[in-house]
């Protein structure tokens, strides 16, 4: 499956922004949809996923209480509502997709992902 990321840019601290990831598939809903950041000079980490129908979802503490993850399974598309932005934020976002489903800790794992999106870049400035 194609990702194809976007809607990152450059926003002030405290600001918002709403991530899509389009799948080109036929049915998205066969996949568990993951997102991941890699800050410069760090590794790439966890941000949040949504399992194939949408009834649960996971964050990383980091995110958690300002950014929601959601899909819409009819349009094949994931996003990723980012508000409270801090400089911190300060990354490339990557979606990914699992072909299944994903359960607990294996959606938080990298390696649990088939398919990535080439990242949008989200910058936000103190």
């Amino acid at each position: 499956v194609q990702l194809q990321a976007s809607g990152g840019g450059l926003v002030q601290a405290g600001g918002s922004l709403r991530l899509s990831c389009a799948a080109s598939v036929r049915t998205l809903g066969m996949y568990a949809m993951g997102w991941f950041r890699q800050a410069p000079g760090k590794e790439r980490e966890f941000v949040s996923a949504i399992t194939r129908s949408g009834s649960r979802t996971y964050y990383a503490d980091s995110g958690k209480g300002r950014f929601t993850i959601s899909r819409d399974n009819a349009k094949n598309t994931v996003y990723l509502q980012m508000n409270s932005l801090e400089p911190e934020d300060t990354a490339v976002y990557y979606c990914a997709a699992d072909y299944g489903d994903c359960s607990g800790y294996g959606c938080y794992t990298s390696r649990n992902y088939d398919s990535w999106g080439q990242g949008t870049l989200v910058t936000v400035s103190s």
